[in-house]
């Protein structure tokens, strides 16, 4: 029997987003098909390394509001949020907060070095407590 899913969250990485968006194109897909509420999330770092970058949280609010308008979502229910902190903590940590259903991230190909520090995508899947549904660039 198929899953009730209710809430879908879609981890957006702005600074990525113009080169690959699979995974929030998928999510859209996902939330359309199944009826659900598509919780779109950029996570901004604590303290930014753009010196010209004042508040963290409105900056990538108000890019996050450009990809979204360059990005429609028409016909589904939409709520976007910018966090604060470590990307792979800050996903899992509020998937738990909001009771997600499922997760859907974008990942591209790892190199060497994500399989000796681990990815973003890897991190959730290990430690979130719904399905994570990877789509690969």
């Amino acid at each position: 029997m198929p899953r009730n899913t209710k809430l879908i969250l879609s981890p957006i990485n702005l600074r990525h987003a113009n080169l690959d968006f699979s995974g929030y194109e998928e999510a859209v897909a996902m939330a359309r098909r199944r009826g659900a509420k598509l919780l779109v999330v950029t996570v901004a770092p604590e303290m930014e390394r753009n010196l010209n970058i004042t508040d963290s949280k409105e900056y990538w609010g108000k890019a996050l509001k450009k990809f979204m308008a360059a990005y429609p979502s028409e016909g589904l229910e939409v709520e976007t949020v910018v966090l604060l902190g470590a990307v792979h903590r800050q996903i899992v940590k509020y998937a738990e907060e909001r009771n997600v259903d499922v997760i859907v991230m974008g990942s591209a190909n790892p190199k060497i070095k994500d399989y000796i520090l681990g990815t973003t995508a890897s991190h959730v899947v290990a430690h979130a407590n719904c399905s994570v549904f990877v789509v690969r660039s």
